[in-house]
């Protein structure tokens, strides 16, 4: 029964997604078979074809998981939210540092080598996105580093 049920909360997901991305702004220059629309509305559809898989056919040992890796999905969620709430006053680099680098160091990294993975990781994804795709990443906290 434990699948159903995330099976449903999962299209309820789904379905916000998708008239959420069906009510992005028109790109400068008019509509466009391929617009920013496009690929949120396909995640909804996998989403929405995955949950249905979930309704149909269950696992049929489903139970959640109470022991320590039910903390461990918790703590994972609680990162990705404070990871959320977070990237726009500290900036993608220190937020990503702190998310990658918690959930590096709960799946039983060393804490320094976790948070120097974390670093690297912000900092790698930080250039790319903003010199190779030319998409601006907030920078928080680093903002005397913004090269005008």
């Amino acid at each position: 029964m434990n699948d159903r049920i995330l099976g449903i909360l999962l299209i309820a997901l789904a379905v916000a997604y998708g008239w959420g991305a069906t009510h992005l702004p028109v790109p400068f220059g008019g509509s466009e078979a391929v617009g920013p629309e496009t690929f949120p509305l396909l995640l909804s559809a996998v989403l929405v074809l995955s949950s249905l898989y979930l309704i149909v056919r269950p696992d049929p040992d489903n139970a959640w998981p109470w022991s320590r890796t039910g903390l461990e999905l918790v703590i994972a969620v609680v990162v990705l939210v404070f990871y959320a709430a977070l990237l726009q006053p500290l900036g993608f680099i220190l937020s990503t540092t702190l998310a990658v680098g918690t959930l590096c160091w709960r799946m039983g990294s060393a804490p320094v080598r976790a948070f120097v993975i974390g670093a690297a990781s912000g900092v790698v994804v930080f250039v790319l996105f903003t010199f190779a795709l030319d998409l601006a990443l907030p920078l928080g906290l680093l903002a005397f580093l913004e090269v005008s």
